[in-house]
C-alpha cells in the first residue's frame, strides 16, 4: 500500500470528513474506493472500445454496386 499527501481546501476537507463519516468509512477509505472504481470504469470503458475496433467491418454493398438507401438499411435486420 501507498501513502499520498493530499492537499484540498478547508471546505472540501471538513465535507469529506462528514461524507466520510455518514459512510461509516474513513477519508482514505473513501477516496481510494472513489479511485479504485474510475480505474475499474476506464478499464472497462477501454475494453469495450477494443471489442468495438476489433469487430469485423459489415458489408453493406458489394464492390461495383450502389450503396443502399436509408429505408433499404434500415429493413436489414442483419444490420441491427
Amino acid at each position: 500500500m501507498k501513502y499520498m499527501t493530499l492537499s484540498i481546501d478547508d471546505d472540501l476537507a471538513r465535507w469529506a470528513r462528514v461524507r466520510a463519516a455518514e459512510l461509516d468509512v474513513s477519508v482514505s477509505k473513501m477516496l481510494s474506493e472513489l479511485l479504485r472504481d474510475m480505474m475499474q470504469r476506464e478499464a472497462s470503458y477501454q475494453a469495450a472500445m477494443q471489442r468495438h475496433l476489433n469487430r469485423k467491418p459489415t458489408v453493406i454493398a458489394e464492390p461495383g454496386t450502389r450503396y443502399p438507401g436509408r429505408d433499404e438499411l434500415h429493413e436489414r435486420a442483419d444490420l441491427r
